[in-house]
């Protein structure tokens, strides 16, 4: 199967990645991964859960009573699920039933979106692999996302332009997890939400944004404008469908962010 052909599989609270992107990780993973077709990783953590085999069969990694705890492993909807998701020819949308709960935790109130003029963002039912990041991890892209990304790279390089990829899809528990984690340094609300869009309202949730760099820039810093390949995206973007998120002063409070670019629908 070509690798362009790859897809990461959503769950409410876990996602299914394809065996052959990761790597063991200890000996208790070493020989359900070679046998496996499917791993099933935690969203909150990027733990991997369990594997799933060409014929249905569960391997659990985690402790059997935390597994057990785990309403979706349950290998014949599993395996169900995942076939019917590799025949499907458009991700759908995904129901956000814990979001509201998780975001009045971190203390956003419900006038968040409407102030801030941003609009919840469901996450898709599956993601293409559209290549790999500056540090050689899956990008995951809408398939749509996926081929302009590769198309623009491809017209960049022509032009003697390098663009890299430094971040693709997000989930909404990655992004919780941005925000406990800065919240636990010390920093405030409002200074996260300058740098970060509330979870379920980054656009990185869609699989239509992607972070870009150049070689020999430090990732998603505001130097990146003043590089070769910054100029050329202002120029030629737009003819593959990615436009500029947030520029300066932009109206939904978050900081200037040259390297942030989005395929419009």
């Amino acid at each position: 199967m070509n690798h362009r052909d790859l897809r990461l599989v959503n769950f409410e609270r876990m996602e299914a990645w394809p065996a052959t992107l990761l790597r063991a990780r200890g000996n208790a993973s070493v020989r359900a991964l070679r046998a496996a077709r499917w791993v099933l990783r935690r969203k909150a953590d990027g733990r991997y859960l369990a594997t799933l085999d060409a014929d249905g069969k569960l391997y659990a990694l985690l402790p059997p009573a935390l597994a057990r705890a785990r309403r979706q492993l349950h290998p014949a909807e599993l395996s169900g699920h995942l076939h019917q998701i590799e025949r499907q020819a458009r991700p759908a949308p995904m129901p956000s039933h814990a979001l509201r709960e998780h975001c009045v935790r971190l203390g956003l109130d419900a006038g968040y979106s409407q102030r801030h003029g941003l609009p919840l963002v469901p996450e898709p039912s599956w993601l293409a692999l559209a290549d790999f990041d500056r540090w050689q991890r899956p990008l995951w892209l809408l398939p749509q996302a996926a081929a302009g990304w590769r198309r623009m790279q491809a017209a960049a390089a022509a032009d003697g332009v390098r663009l890299e990829a430094i971040s693709g899809y997000r989930s909404h528990a990655y992004q919780l997890g941005i925000f406990r984690r800065k919240l636990a340094r010390g920093q405030t609300l409002a200074q996260i939400l300058s740098v970060n869009a509330a979870p379920g309202y980054s656009e990185h949730h869609s699989g239509r944004a992607l972070d870009i760099g150049t070689p020999g820039q430090p990732p998603a810093e505001e130097s990146f404008e003043a590089t070769p390949a910054f100029a050329w995206l202002c120029e030629n973007a737009a003819a593959f469908g990615f436009h500029l998120s947030y520029p300066r002063d932009n109206p939904h409070g978050i900081v200037y962010e040259p390297w942030h670019w989005c395929l419009r629908t």
